[in-house]
């Protein structure tokens, strides 16, 4: 670990976080030259911290050893000069698993994804959150999406008991439930915006006190996704509108066709602007052709709003 809890609370609390996604080779293999390139990209624009092997970089789909390349990568490359976020979960030993190497690697924290598949009571999310958080010494920011959502009371139980719990980020999009944890909790925690494509969200998220989000179309029009940022934060609303109604909208519009494209359109992007990172993995789809000129289109679009 490189910052200190308060460096990372401060730079995941404020400014603009990337999640690159993670490159694999012509046979499906995690393609570590071509990372490498990635981050030293990504990272030459006004970000404030990276989330490696993310929802994006298809965490889900990795194994421990890929994992422990991806975040080592990572560290080398960034080398101190923004904080390392990686990811964790699916169970509670599996996450154990995840936090022990990404705490080896020298990652600066983790990103706790929701548990596998199975419904969930509320004292059993505290309790698979608390145990992970007490594995490891290294921050810990809680993903509040699919079958892992908490409420106020248990992210409140979770905050009391877990000093290295510094963050939540929001996956659902329920502004009414998220505010209500943030006027129960306060500013014990920072809050993240993490819906997918949550640029959408953001006039709603900066109402209540979130101000920053994850940008997950960072990874193919990074001066589009960083003007669009700033230019929130002023409370500039023509230029949000703009944006949000020349590449967002329709943007989502295509995101929505079919399951998994929050991550396969992604790739797509990369691949037209030049960057590309492979195919993804099953059980996600890479887009159709005719889906592809409609994303470079919008690609288009968004290089004359940058």
């Amino acid at each position: 670990m490189t910052f200190s809890r308060e460096a990372v609370t401060n730079a995941i609390g404020d400014g603009l976080l990337s999640f690159p996604i993670t490159d694999f080779d012509s046979h499906g293999r995690f393609d570590e030259a071509s990372y490498r390139k990635r981050l030293e990209w990504f990272i030459s624009h006004e970000i404030s911290a990276v989330f490696v092997a993310g929802g994006t970089g298809e965490f889900f789909s990795l194994s421990l050893d890929e994992y422990r390349d991806i975040v080592r990568v990572a560290v080398e490359v960034i080398d101190g000069r923004l904080p390392v976020i990686t990811s964790a979960g699916l169970s509670v030993e599996t996450g154990k698993a995840f936090a022990k190497a990404a705490e080896e690697a020298g990652a600066d924290g983790i990103l706790l994804m929701p548990p596998y598949l199975t419904e969930c009571p509320q004292d059993g999310l505290v309790e698979y959150a608390r145990q992970i958080c007490d594995a490891t010494d290294i921050n810990v920011i809680y993903y509040n999406r699919g079958n892992g959502i908490l409420n106020a009371s248990s992210v409140q139980q979770l905050a009391d008991h877990c000093p290295n719990l510094v963050g939540l980020k929001d996956g659902k999009g329920d502004i009414q439930a998220l505010n209500t944890i943030i006027k129960t909790v306060g500013d014990r925690l920072v809050y993240i915006g993490g819906v997918p494509t949550a640029e959408i969200f953001a006039e709603a998220y900066v109402s209540i006190g979130v101000n920053t989000y994850s940008s997950a179309v960072f990874n193919f029009v990074p001066e589009m996704a960083v003007t669009f940022y700033k230019e929130l934060r002023k409370g500039n609303k023509e230029v949000v509108k703009q944006i949000t109604n020349d590449f967002f909208i329709p943007f989502v519009d295509l995101r929505d066709r079919k399951a998994g494209y929050a991550v396969s359109l992604i790739k797509a992007g990369a691949e037209i602007v030049g960057r590309p990172a492979g195919s993804v993995r099953a059980p996600l789809a890479m887009p159709t052709s005719d889906e592809c000129q409609t994303l470079e289109a919008l690609i288009n679009v968004a290089k004359k709003n940058s």
